[in-house]
Parts: structure tokens; C-alpha cells; sequence
């Protein structure tokens, strides 16, 4: 089995699971890989009750890479998933099942991408769960 030294996650740290999965990989003695979809991210759409938790994991990351988009929009979001499964081994999503809402940059956009190019994917979703809003 892999020492915890040697776990990489590799995260948009955005609020709810993606900074929950930081967080563990981070708690098992892992290293962290940010990946921030724009240079105008933390200032226009880091909430006010996450700046805390996402500064914490940005300082904590063994690497940030802020992507070259001015903006956080659809692109930026698509161009992080994509950064995200290029670093990665395996995806774990946490996802319901619903189809791509047609958005893109989604969670069901990423893991059809990743089953597309052959990742390994993990989905969580334990019973009962439902999202928010």
C-alpha cells in the first residue's frame, strides 16, 4: 500500500467537496496541487464564508497553479477540470448522476471527460444525499 507521503491531490479547492478533499489529503500527510481557474478567482468568487478555508488550503499547497484567464467564466472552469485530470491518476467526484447541464465545466462534464480518456473515476454519493440551492 502507498505511504501517505506519497498520496498527490490535486483540487480547484472550491467550497464544498473539493475543499473537503483537500482538507483530507492534507490531514493524511498528503501534498496538495491548487488549481485556480483565474487570476480574478479569489478576489470575484471566493465567498466570504470560504476566503478563510480557501486561503488556508492556498497556503498550505505544495503548488498553486492560477491559470492564464483573466476571468473566472465557463472557459477558465472547463480549462481547471481539464488541468485537474491532466495532474491526476484517478478521479474522485462527488456527483449525483444527473447529465451535463449543458453549462460545461461541471462535475458530470469532468467525469465523462475522464471516462472518456480512460481515468479511473471514483463517484461518491451516499444514500439519501441531495444537493443544495
Amino acid at each position: 500500500m502507498p505511504h501517505a507521503a506519497d498520496l498527490t491531490g490535486v483540487s480547484c479547492i472550491a467550497k464544498g467537496a473539493d475543499s473537503l478533499f483537500a482538507d483530507v489529503v492534507l490531514d493524511l500527510g498528503g501534498r496538495l496541487v491548487a488549481v485556480i481557474p483565474s487570476r480574478d478567482y479569489r478576489q470575484n468568487k471566493v465567498k466570504p464564508d470560504h476566503a478563510e478555508t480557501f486561503d488556508r488550503l492556498i497556503e498550505a499547497a505544495a503548488e498553486v497553479l492560477v491559470l492564464d484567464h483573466e476571468t473566472a467564466n465557463r472557459s477558465a472552469y472547463e480549462d481547471a477540470n481539464r488541468t485537474v485530470l491532466q495532474r491526476a491518476d484517478r478521479l474522485v467526484a462527488v456527483w449525483n448522476g444527473e447529465p451535463p447541464s449543458g453549462k460545461g465545466g461541471g462535475t458530470a462534464d469532468t467525469v465523462l471527460e475522464a471516462r472518456s480518456v480512460g481515468l479511473p473515476v471514483d463517484v461518491v454519493w451516499p444514500e439519501g444525499s441531495a444537493r443544495r440551492g
